[in-house]
């Protein structure tokens, strides 16, 4: 039977046991770094196994309720070995995600649950009732009684949970197979060099591309993978860059908001030393890429060696274990103007046409290793030009969603004419042009009024640019059913330079903007203090969770 990916730590410990596999930069501590070489990981990972199954057995669940580090590496690689399913989420301290916490983990019910000792009296207080176990405190000696079992490509590794910027969060079941196939394309997609190529991250581990990124990635050839924790990121994102700059062939990847918040925040002192020519991939994926942002981070350290090439728009999603499309190495990001218009009516025509009004989107690229389709209503595939639902097709697509046979039938059981076996639909609004995939949006995000399509987005943009009172990236539009049609409100979080302004004006200055670009009556228009626009973990607004506030008078 061929090798499984979990089992190429046990070949890499043999191949090159003193390599180092995974380093922990500890930059919320004293700045210090930990690293497990290939050898370290593999009895690590060894020792938990065997405390797992102390009790927990084949097909039971255990939740990693675990902060950024590498406990949470052996965490994952102990459950895996061990044939037992992981369930990643996140210590019950970290602010912000409290119910999603809750939810996933009660959905899930984890027969034990794994953590670190210093997060353990807060894990011991949300998982009463179930065995906790702190990583660090296994014993290493555990390791001689492992006993290897074969682990068959579909049998369920994880269960990895939605970020759930459209609904509740969903457990989509991944396999081993699953995992093997994603962390694969992906490194193939990076051109990574075996034992020399190397990942540095900030992602979270519990988020599908952190989780296979940090994780998973470095197992396919033996390379090392140099992380943080989101925190350290966020206070000083600078950290990610000096990262990057301390290897000669180094591949990453984040969401949009995290390469427009780095140009924002990395000043002029800042950038001295950064030696960013090592780059060779930095993939942007997770949330819709602006060409703005592309333009900002490549204006913004060009002068730190970074080639424009090595910015990678991606797409993907956790049905499909993360990655699915994304420009290939070394080519141009490819922004197209589109008639915004036309496209709003599912037709991809470049340019202003009569009302001169656009939409700029940043192409994600061609498949690896899958296959993608867009599909129309009735479940046809639509030509290139032609706005429809993406669908995919592959050895990385999931198998189902965990206990939810009926949503598993709709997204995963899809049947396309002409096509054989089942394709996942990604609830995903896309179309083809010149050869390269467009993501144009949420199906369930579309704004319909009188009849019309209106991307959220595209409002979005446009109030923000509207006042410099209202923060960028932290504004959602969305709608609200009315007598006739649907009703548009929109939330923005006020800005700190705009904290003086008279908020009838911002709103006066936003209706009229709206107004002017879209043909469209704002409903209602909210002002409100930072952090009051919800997103997903992957930094994503949560349309949904924003109209739920909305709804509940909970936005203040």
């Amino acid at each position: 039977m061929p090798e499984a990916l979990i089992e190429r730590v046990a070949r890499w410990a043999r191949e090159i046991p003193d390599a180092p596999a995974y380093t922990f930069v500890d930059y919320l501590g004293d700045g210090s770094r930990e690293t497990l070489t290939w050898a370290r990981a593999d009895l690590k990972a060894r020792a938990l196994a065997v405390r797992l199954r102390e009790v927990a057995g084949p097909g039971d669940r255990v939740a990693i309720l675990a902060p950024q580090g590498l406990p949470y590496v052996v965490a994952m690689l102990g459950a895996l070995y061990a044939g037992i399913v992981a369930v990643p989420l996140f210590a019950p301290d970290l602010p912000g995600h409290a119910e999603r916490l809750t939810r996933a983990y009660s959905d899930a019910e984890p027969v034990a649950v794994l953590t670190t000792t210093a997060a353990l009296p807060g894990v011991r207080a949300f998982a009463a009732g179930v065995p906790v176990i702190a990583v660090d405190t296994v014993s290493d000696l555990l390791a001689d009684e492992w006993e290897p079992v074969a682990i068959e490509p579909g049998e369920l590794a994880y269960l990895q949970y939605t970020s759930g910027s459209t609904r509740a969060p969903a457990g989509v079941e991944i396999t081993h197979g699953n995992l093997e196939a994603n962390a694969a394309q992906l490194w193939k997609l990076f051109r990574a060099k075996p034992r020399t190529s190397v990942a540095a991250l900030w992602l979270p581990l519990f988020h599908d591309m952190g989780l296979v990124a940090t994780i998973a990635l470095p197992m396919v050839g033996g390379n090392q993978v140099a992380f943080m924790d989101p925190v350290a990121f966020v206070m000083h994102p600078v950290r990610w860059l000096r990262l990057l700059s301390e290897f000669d062939d180094v591949y990453t990847g984040g969401p949009n908001f995290a390469f427009e918040y780095t140009a924002a925040r990395v000043g002029a002192a800042d950038k001295e030393g950064l030696d960013l020519s090592g780059v060779r991939v930095m993939l942007n994926g997770a949330e819709p890429v602006r060409p703005g942002t592309v333009e900002a981070f490549n204006a913004a350290f060009g002068g730190c060696g970074l080639r424009p090439e090595a910015h990678t728009p991606a797409y993907g999603l956790a049905e499909a274990t993360v990655f699915v499309s994304a420009m290939g190495p070394d080519e141009a990001v490819v922004a197209t103007d589109f008639d915004r218009d036309a496209l709003r009516d599912g037709r991809a025509v470049p340019g202003g046409g009569s009302s001169g009004a656009l939409t700029t989107l940043v192409a994600c690229g061609r498949p690896s290793g899958q296959r993608v389709r867009v599909v129309g209503s009735g479940g046809q595939e639509l030509p290139d030009g032609r706005v429809g639902e993406i669908w995919v097709q592959g050895p990385n697509v999931a198998r189902a969603y965990w206990r939810d046979p009926l949503r598993t039938a709709e997204v995963f059981g899809a049947t396309l004419d002409g096509a054989d076996g089942a394709w996942l639909r990604t609830g995903d609004l896309g179309v083809v042009y010149g050869g390269l995939l467009y993501v144009t949006g949420r199906i369930k995000d579309l704004i319909i009024v009188d009849g019309r399509n209106h991307y959220p987005q595209d409002i979005e943009v446009t109030v923000q640019e509207a006042h410099r009172a209202v923060r960028r990236d932290h504004v959602a539009a969305f709608s609200l059913p009315g007598e006739e049609t649907e009703r548009l409100v929109v939330v923005a979080e006020r800005s700190r330079g705009g904290a003086s302004a008279d908020p009838a004006e911002v709103a006066a200055r936003v209706r009229a903007a709206v107004r002017k670009f879209h043909d469209l009556s704002v409903h209602d228009f909210v002002l409100t203090g930072t952090g009051a626009v919800p997103r997903t973990t992957s930094g994503k607004i949560a349309r949904r969770a924003c109209l739920r506030a909305y709804l509940e008078g909970a936005l203040v």
